[in-house]
């Protein structure tokens, strides 16, 4: 069932421990996954381990430590840019959704976009894996689409608009934005490889 409440959190970083580290998580190994598995990374990779050999005496380990290394860096990277929730910005927030038992089983946060007229971000937008496939993420898309309407009318903006960024791979949130009504715009990767999508909606 969907939650009951959307409810704004005032002890921040404690009331989000759950949903927030656990949705990082799984980004963190998707990306990791799909960026790991492309050509040009493999190349590298060998090409570092075919040079850790001649200067270490293990061959698995000349082989392993180039993927752990790459690993680490990667997932460091995500948890600097997803891993923190962003300061309160002029949309207010963070919000977390709450079940009646008082699970917190959501999380959601907003920030305007960078320049007049690109409408709001989508900061952060996880849900505990307890309570997937149940419309959590779908109310609280709501409430970020409200959000962002009354921001818009506030701010005297020439339109409403919200804009989405997916992590590859997160076939879910992307099938649940585009039954939504909303349409992928923009990427952002490395090595000419897509890493995050970004959906957007004229609201």
């Amino acid at each position: 069932t969907a939650p009951d409440a959307l409810t704004r959190s005032g002890c921040r970083e404690q009331i989000v421990s759950c949903p927030l580290p656990a949705g990082v998580k799984d980004t963190e190994n998707r990306v990791a996954l799909h960026a790991l598995t492309r050509p040009p990374a493999l190349l590298l990779l060998a090409a570092a381990s075919s040079g850790l050999r001649f200067v270490l005496a293990s061959f698995a380990l000349a082989l392993l430590l180039p993927v752990f290394l790459a690993v680490a860096a990667m997932k460091l990277g995500l948890r600097a840019r997803w891993g923190s929730l962003p300061p309160p910005g002029g949309l207010g927030g963070p919000w977390v959704a709450v079940r009646s038992s008082g699970d917190v089983c959501g999380v959601l946060a907003l920030a305007p976009g960078s320049s007049a007229g690109d409408g709001a971000r989508v900061t952060r937008l996880s849900v505990s894996r307890w309570h997937r496939r149940r419309g959590v993420g779908r109310r609280l898309l709501a409430f970020a689409e409200s959000r962002a309407r009354a921001w818009a009318g506030g701010m005297g903006e020439p339109r409403a608009r919200l804009v989405v960024p997916v992590a590859v791979a997160a076939w879910g949130v992307a099938g649940m934005l585009e039954g939504c009504g909303y349409q992928a715009e923009g990427s952002w990767g490395c090595m000419g490889y897509t890493l995050v999508r970004e959906f957007s909606k004229d609201l």
